[in-house]
């Protein structure tokens, strides 16, 4: 992982335009080629970022630009669409690159990692006919929770979550795009479930085409009393 911390302004070009003035910011350039643009702030969101696939190149300023103060042009492009980030570098006060080696994944807490087996266990949750294919299939950038196939035979890859957020959805959109890669897997659908989702989260995955399913954890366990439910 290379970390930059530079004076910079930001240009997001595509399917929509930001802009980010110029100010001092930390820009992550990570091993799988994603680049984030981070302020001092809004926790762990960053300002701006382009996921894989896509190249980074390091360009001269034109005049114009040097005459305003640019020493080096960061152009972000997108590998598969005309998406592009600009970083526009005036002055890198720290540049560091680090091996963080291998991850070992995140470690499922006891509620998180119990719930997912009791869904591989009884996946006709999601829908009569439905079949587990295998749970922690594995991608290159980790294992999707439970891969499925549903009543008509399409593929459904299901990230599982004690609480569903945003982050759950980026994380299930990234195994969704290399799963579709496949082309004994592909189209490869996805589920997202979670005790509780939040509409933020809800909103996102609707958008792409992704679905949401609460689940009982209880009712999973089989000590969920009927007689406490109105219907």
């Amino acid at each position: 992982m290379r970390i930059v911390i530079a004076r910079c302004q930001v240009d997001y070009a595509g399917r929509l335009t930001a802009h980010l003035p110029l100010a001092t910011r930390v820009i992550m350039v990570k091993a799988d080629g994603s680049v984030l643009v981070h302020s001092d702030g809004g926790s762990y969101k960053p300002l701006n970022w382009m996921s894989p696939p896509c190249t980074l190149t390091v360009s001269d300023p034109g005049e114009d630009a040097t005459g305003d103060g640019v020493t080096a042009v960061w152009t972000v492009q997108n590998g598969k669409t005309d998406d592009r980030l600009v970083i526009s570098v005036h002055e890198i006060l720290h540049d560091s690159s680090h091996d963080l080696g291998v991850d070992p994944g995140l470690v499922k807490d006891g509620v998180e990692a119990h719930l997912q087996v009791l869904l591989a266990e009884q996946v006709e949750t999601f829908g009569a006919g439905w079949r587990l294919v295998r749970r922690e299939y594995p991608t290159p950038i980790g294992p999707v929770d439970l891969l499925c196939r549903d009543h008509e035979g399409v593929a459904v890859a299901v990230e599982v979550k004690r609480r569903g957020e945003i982050d759950g959805v980026e994380q299930l959109t990234r195994y969704l795009d290399l799963l579709n890669r496949d082309p004994l897997l592909a189209p490869v659908r996805g589920v997202f479930a979670a005790q509780e989702i939040k509409p933020q989260a809800r909103t996102l995955a609707v958008d792409r085409g992704i679905t949401c399913v609460t689940v009982d954890y209880d009712a999973l366990r089989g000590v969920d009393d009927p007689t406490s439910r109105l219907f």
